[in-house]
């Protein structure tokens, strides 16, 4: 039985560890947090998964909140204008739902399953000497955790990474009593809200520790009047900071959320970081590799909502590399080779995400507009979240979307 190290409990790393148990192997997961402790702390992303990302959890029966979650049937993009009025308004039907299940209750049942099932569970905050140790034991080490010391071990990829510095400042608030969204109050829909110069306000169903719930989600440009959030560390004046704002920029939004409340003491979040891609291969001081997962080697600004998304297409790629790969051992050439499989979905992600966060050009600006008048680009937009490789076909190029307008109109 081959013996594999999983480092970091998040939706790759817990994924992959269980769907390594459900073949016969002999997995071991370490983390610096208990089951307990990651559902009673802080919020730790927003989160949509869209179709085909649910669909690898199902494969491996860890769909256990599918019955609970909002059913995410609907993808809308509104525009402000700076009198706050919205001249675009829109919203595209998915063709599967998503759905959002806030992290603190996956992960947390997440690491009870994996225990349930066999796994051994080491809570202990692993440094690249514990790695270095470990590494001899164990036939594959793959390092999930995105943050911390281990990082380093994975070097920029300059080529895939055209940013040095992060691109949004990010805000997160999970309430209770958002009142419906008049324009669908039958379904429930992400809202993407654009405010051009300024940043973006997401608006999603989620469910939390307490229920159903939403999420207002700020995306402000850096030192915008969006960026005020650093140094606020009082949940309530979080949450007052995030609706003064959508006030003031997204008054229609506002219109619903006067009556919300904070879902916990741990609901806020806020932070910022810069969209990197990295070697997928690190190597330990005695020599020894190990492959990174999901965000450490591709982590893109959340502006798509794509980090769960990928995390679980990171795993299910994973998965079926290390079971074709038999008995051969698991070395430098087949690690890269595993990572570029994965590439060719995350580099449509990467290109689509970096894309969104600058300002859009002319031709974008039109299939944004057109959305509002023709029903099938506001659909298609709104699958791209779950397929973004279809991007690649209409909205990159202005002589492509020019021609998928003009076939429309024909």
């Amino acid at each position: 039985m081959r013996k594999i190290l999983v480092v970091g409990a998040g939706q790759s790393g817990l994924q992959l560890a269980l769907g390594l148990l459900s073949h016969g192997y002999e997995v071991t997961l370490m983390t610096n947090r208990t089951a307990d402790e990651v559902r009673d702390g802080k919020v730790m992303s927003t989160q949509c998964m869209f179709a085909s990302a649910l669909q690898t959890e199902r494969d491996l029966g860890l769909n256990f909140w599918e019955p609970q979650a909002p059913r995410i049937e609907g993808l809308g993009v509104s525009v402000a204008a700076p009198d706050g009025t919205r001249p675009i308004d829109w919203v595209g039907r998915l063709d599967g739902y998503a759905q959002s299940v806030d992290q603190r209750v996956k992960m947390a049942g997440w690491l009870k399953a994996f225990t349930e099932r066999g796994g051994q569970l080491v809570i202990h905050g692993a440094a690249v000497s514990d790695l270095d140790y470990f590494a001899g034991r164990y036939d594959l080490v793959l390092v999930a955790a995105g943050k911390g010391e281990l990082v380093g071990m994975f070097g920029r990829d300059a080529a895939r990474s055209p940013y040095t510095s992060p691109q949004r400042a990010l805000a997160v608030s999970y309430v209770h009593g958002l009142g419906p969204r008049p324009e669908h109050p039958d379904f429930h829909a992400v809202r993407c809200n654009l405010v051009p110069t300024v940043g973006e306000l997401f608006v999603m169903p989620t469910l939390t520790t307490s229920g159903p719930a939403d999420i207002l989600f700020w995306e402000g440009v850096p030192g915008g009047p969006l960026d005020v959030f650093d140094g606020v560390n009082d949940p309530a004046e979080h949450l007052r900071t995030t609706l003064e704002l959508m006030k003031q920029f997204v008054p229609w939004e506002y219109d619903r959320a006067r009556g919300v409340e904070l879902t916990d003491a741990n609901a806020t979040l806020a932070g910022r970081y810069t969209p990197v891609v990295r070697d997928a291969v690190g190597e330990l001081p005695s020599g020894g590799l190990v492959l990174g997962v999901a965000d450490v080697v591709v982590a893109n600004d959340p502006i798509t909502g794509q980090g769960s998304n990928n995390a679980a297409k990171c795993a299910a790629s994973y998965l079926d590399s290390i079971l074709a790969r038999g008995d051969k051992p698991f070395d430098g050439e087949w690690m890269r080779a595993t990572f570029e499989r994965y590439w060719d979905y995350a580099g449509h992600v990467t290109k689509w995400t970096n894309a969104m966060l600058s300002p859009p050009p002319e031709h974008v600006l039109g299939l944004i507009g057109a959305g509002g008048q023709l029903q099938p680009v506001a659909d298609r937009f709104a699958n791209g979240f779950d397929d973004p490789s279809d991007f690649e076909e209409w909205f990159f190029e202005p002589e492509r979307a020019q021609n998928y307008l003009a076939s429309l109109s024909a």
